[in-house]
């Protein structure tokens, strides 16, 4: 019975710290969006992923700081709150998990209405590209084979090889949203790659198995989870109107967004593209392609901020 009633205030805690952090407006009536957390993603000693010339790290930094000034030109009342503005880990810490929580930490203490993470996207053995060992073709080659009187020779197909340079063509945006709606335990995700760093988590924040965190998610998929895909959808809408490769909205519900579920506001990851490819690493760094990227953004997002203004059933 004592064990029932501590679960119980548990719960209660978390969902009274949760709700504290949640705007009180009622989510079945248009409410204004007052404050935006923008996230650029890793920082400092996290460089995030690696191109030919340049890290993720840096180019979520230039693009958050390049949106954040154009939306706040465009709608001077909004606050708009970054978790990072140079590059250092959030908080200026040095431990990637204990950053991560004060992403989500500081997100919430803003009492933020939209939280946009920006990221870059990395795949293969290498940026740009990588050698492999491929058979181009045989040759015929006479070889002994066995022993003593039954030794003799015989004639082998033999492989030749050839070093052959393998671009890394993997290219697109994604933009994802927390799969709050797909399963309860998530617990065999949440450590995975995070080295096995201890942090502080009084709140239980990075623990997935806690009841906090299962009223967390609760809340999530109750209230901010559809606000979260319509602005992701309105983020690569705008991407492939603009001529970009989409590889559409994706949810997920591993470390590398944990974020989303700690932030009790929508929440979206953005990534801007491939960094391990050559040619769309030059247009993420260009002028150009930076001042793109960020019209795309603006783009979804006043189309996220009308519609949540003037829908009277925003959910």
């Amino acid at each position: 019975m004592l064990k029932k009633l501590v679960v119980v205030l548990s719960l209660s805690v978390a969902l009274f710290s949760f709700n504290s952090v949640v705007p009180s407006s009622n989510f079945n009536q248009a409410r204004l969006l007052r404050t935006l957390v923008i996230d650029p993603g890793h920082g400092g000693i996290d460089p995030g992923a690696i191109g030919t010339s340049s890290t993720e790290a840096e180019i979520a930094l230039n693009v958050s700081m390049k949106l954040g000034k154009i939306i706040q030109e465009e709608f001077p009342d909004l606050k708009i709150v970054y978790t990072r503005t140079s590059n250092v880990l959030p908080g200026n810490l040095n431990n990637r998990k204990e950053a991560l929580r004060y992403r989500a930490d500081l997100a919430n203490r803003s009492k933020g209405d939209l939280f946009i993470s920006i990221h870059c996207n990395a795949a293969g053995k290498r940026p740009g590209g990588w050698y492999e060992k491929r058979v181009k073709g045989y040759t015929v080659k006479t070889v002994s084979v066995g022993k003593g009187k039954k030794r003799r020779k015989v004639k082998k197909n033999v492989p030749l090889y050839e070093n052959v340079y393998v671009e890394n063509k993997a290219r697109g945006t994604e933009t994802y949203v927390w799969a709050a709606d797909r399963s309860g335990l998530k617990g065999e995700n949440i450590n995975a790659d995070e080295g096995g760093e201890n942090v502080e988590d009084s709140a239980n924040i990075l623990d997935f198995d806690s009841p906090e965190a299962r009223i967390r998610q609760q809340l999530y998929t109750k209230l901010y989870f559809s606000n979260s895909y319509r602005l992701a959808q309105f983020v690569e809408d705008e991407f492939t109107q603009a001529g970009r490769a989409s590889r559409g909205v994706k949810q997920r519900n591993n470390t590398g967004i944990w974020v989303l579920q700690a932030t009790g506001m929508p929440s979206v990851l953005v990534e801007l593209g491939y960094i391990t490819n050559t040619e769309e690493e030059r247009y993420l760094n260009s002028s150009e392609g930076q001042g793109e990227m960020v019209d795309n953004l603006l783009n979804a997002f006043k189309r996220y901020k009308k519609g949540m203004e003037t829908s009277p059933k925003a959910k």
